[in-house]
């Protein structure tokens, strides 16, 4: 993706930020960063939840923290999603993505 920061919202005990997921994908791997959310390919088509469990799973994993840490807050049943991540600060979220974190300040877009 081009050069943009994903928006990073702190939320008690942990971070809040969108995700945009494509179900159905050949892999399952975070793509980059597009318009402010973290853009993620899953393998797993979207019946039945399974779409939203692996990018729950696969945010988990790349997070470093159990995937019950992770939590979906909105978005269900659409393609863009807002993840809340328990036990992480905004700087390490970049890092374990590998992408650039812009920390949203109270009351700005994403909260």
């Amino acid at each position: 993706m081009t050069g943009e920061a994903l928006e990073v919202g702190r939320a008690a005990g942990g971070v809040r930020f969108r995700v945009r997921v494509q179900p159905g994908a050949q892999k399952t791997c975070v793509e980059g960063v597009a318009g402010g959310a973290l853009r993620v390919r899953v393998a797993a088509p979207p019946q039945g939840g399974r779409a939203n469990r692996a990018c729950v799973e696969l945010l988990a994993r790349a997070l470093g923290v159990p995937a019950s840490h992770v939590r979906l807050e909105a978005g269900a049943a659409s393609r863009s999603k807002l993840i809340r991540v328990e036990g992480v600060l905004p700087q390490a979220v970049g890092r374990a993505l590998s992408v650039e974190v812009r920390e949203l300040l109270p009351g700005e877009r994403g909260r």
